[in-house]
Order: C-alpha cells, then sequence, then structure tokens
C-alpha cells in the first residue's frame, strides 16, 4: 500500500510549489501526496490530485483527512507577517499554535512516522548577520509585527519536541530565509501596508528598460532560495534515514546585490536596450541572510541545483506560464 503524504498549505505560494514538485520526485507506485488548505478550490482535483480544504484551528476538520498509510505530514500553513494586512497576533496563536497542536494530535493519532515543519529565520535575526548555523538558539526582537510571530511558531518547536520525547513522532524543523517563487499577485503586506514586492518592481524597470539602482558598493551579499531548492530539501527528508533535526535552508553561496541586479538586466531587459545600472553609495542594502546548510546536505542528502540566473531564468519561464494563476488570483 503507497505511503501518504500531506501538504498542509498546499494553496499558497510556496506550497503550491512545494506540492508540484512532491509530485515529481515520489515514486508514484510507493507514495502518494495529498494537498490540503484552508481555502475552497478545485485546482488540484481538476488535475488529478486529492485536495481536501480543512481549517487546522478546528481539530473536527482534522477527521476529513486520511487515517490510514499517512506516512509523513508536511506543515506550511499559517499566518504569516507579510500577508497581515491589519495586525492581529491572536491570528498567529490560533493558526501556528492551536493549528500547530491540532496536527500532531492528528499525527498522533494515526501513527504518521515524521512530522515536516516551517521555522522563520526572524527565530534568529539579532544574531550578527554572518553565515547562521542551524543550531543556533533563538535571539529575536520582542518588539514589533513580527515578535508574537516568531514566539509562537517557537512554541510550535518546543510542542513538536514534546511529541517526539513522548510519542515517536520524528520532528524535521526547515529555517526559512526568503524563497523566491514567483506568483502572479505581487504584493505582501510590511508593517499592515500593501505594498509591491522590490524583486518584481526591478524585474518590470528591467523589463521597460529603465534603469535600475544598487545601493552601497554592490557587495553586500544573502542567500537566494529558490523554492524548488525548497521543495527539494524537504522531499528528501521524507525518505532520509534520520530521525529528525533542526534544518536551514540555503544554498550556502552567498548572492550580491549586484549580482542579482545584473542578473535581473541580462533576464529581463531587451538585449538592444538593457537597463542602466546606477549605484547609490549613499543608501544602505540590508535585510538578507547567510544560512548554513552544511547537516542538511549531510543528512539529507540536499544539493542545492538553483543559482542566480537559473532563479531568474525560471521567474521569466513562470510569469509566461502563469501555473498558479487560479490559486494565487481569486
Amino acid at each position: 500500500m503507497k505511503k501518504r503524504i500531506i501538504v498542509f498549505g498546499a494553496t499558497g505560494n510556496v506550497g503550491s510549489y512545494l506540492f508540484k514538485y512532491a509530485t515529481e520526485f515520489f515514486d508514484k507506485d510507493q507514495y502518494e501526496v495529498i494537498a490540503s488548505g484552508r481555502r475552497k478550490t478545485d485546482f488540484f482535483e481538476k488535475r488529478g490530485y486529492q485536495y481536501y480544504s480543512v481549517d487546522l484551528t478546528k481539530q473536527e476538520e482534522l477527521e476529513k483527512l486520511p487515517t490510514e498509510n499517512v506516512y509523513a505530514v508536511m506543515l506550511l500553513a499559517s499566518e504569516i507577517p507579510s500577508y497581515m494586512a491589519n495586525y492581529d497576533a491572536k491570528k498567529y496563536l490560533d493558526s501556528i499554535v492551536i493549528g500547530g497542536y491540532n496536527v500532531l494530535e492528528y499525527c498522533r493519532k494515526n501513527n504518521v512516522d515524521r512530522l515536516l515543519y516551517t521555522q522563520t529565520v526572524f527565530d534568529i535575526s539579532l544574531y550578527p548577520h554572518e553565515v547562521l548555523a542551524p543550531d543556533l538558539k533563538p535571539n529575536f526582537s520582542y518588539t514589533g509585527d513580527h515578535a508574537m510571530y516568531v514566539i509562537a511558531k517557537n512554541t510550535m518547536l518546543e510542542m513538536m519536541e514534546h511529541y517526539w520525547q513522548e510519542y515517536g513522532l520524528k520532528k524535521f524543523v526547515f529555517r526559512l530565509p526568503t524563497i523566491y517563487s514567483y506568483s502572479p499577485y505581487p504584493f505582501y503586506f510590511p508593517k499592515g501596508i500593501k505594498t509591491k514586492r522590490p524583486v518584481y518592481t526591478m524585474i518590470e524597470r528591467a523589463m521597460n528598460s529603465e534603469p535600475l539602482e544598487i545601493y552601497g558598493d554592490g557587495t553586500y551579499a544573502k542567500d537566494m532560495v529558490h523554492v524548488y531548492d525548497f521543495s527539494q530539501e524537504l522531499c528528501k527528508a521524507v525518505e532520509a534515514k534520520v530521525n529528525g533535526g533542526i534544518y536551514n535552508v540555503g544554498t550556502g553561496i552567498p548572492v550580491t546585490i549586484e549580482e542579482q541586479i545584473r542578473t535581473i538586466v541580462e533576464v529581463f531587459s531587451p538585449k538592444d536596450n538593457p537597463s542602466e545600472i546606477v549605484y547609490r553609495r549613499d543608501k544602505v542594502c540590508g535585510g538578507g541572510f547567510l544560512m548554513d546548510i552544511s547537516n542538511a546536505k549531510k543528512d539529507l542528502g540536499y544539493e542545492p541545483r538553483y543559482d542566480c540566473r537559473a532563479l531568474f531564468e525560471d521567474y521569466k519561464k513562470e510569469m509566461e506560464v502563469k501555473r498558479f494563476a487560479d490559486l494565487r488570483m481569486k
């Protein structure tokens, strides 16, 4: 009988790409990948996959889900700061703590072997922005609109440790920086304000042959992780012969802001009229992270495949096919 893998949060921007990747990664004779999300949609069923609309904050709704041969659960579903238009900390507690507890109980009752969970990199955001090790202790700000989000996420990790020690539910935790994946909905809500994501603004300017600016001297660097590298890391964890751990999601290759901007121009600008690149040494560039992925390579066999050029080439392709427009724009 096939092992079942349930992806909670499969209707989200990252979750939808993860689900697609998982259906192609796993041997269809051995595994069945099942999608779940809060919204009502026929997107997955029209493509031949099982989908369950479930509100994780209501324990009874998880009774809709399969109970036999569920081997692994991937839990991405939660409220996140970048999509919260009106700040409400209770939404974090409901979706992350209560929803997480309900998923843990579902796993316990149905003898799930392992739970894969996505943690925020903001739990260690106060460390110097050098290469961040996966085993760093929490070090974050208790002020600002991310604080309750991080607190809720950290609470979930404590519950997962309890379920590992008490019931043997293997726990795989993945700490995420920004995950790059094209979406036809280019907006987010920093501090509650609807804003176009900077990467989409830069791409549009490049397509229109408008100038692009490099802040500082161009040497500021961060980890740029393509959604399929993120997906590879999680999928390999399903088959890994270890009991779990905390793993950074990353590439191990710092990308400078200059490389990022020049790549955007090369990929998106008209060849006969490329955007001019302007250095703005009077402005400061920051906000990214560099991730140590050594234990993910060792334990999971993870090998990142997308460099900066491949990442933006994939953006360009996805802009043309609009693969998940039915999920993002409705």
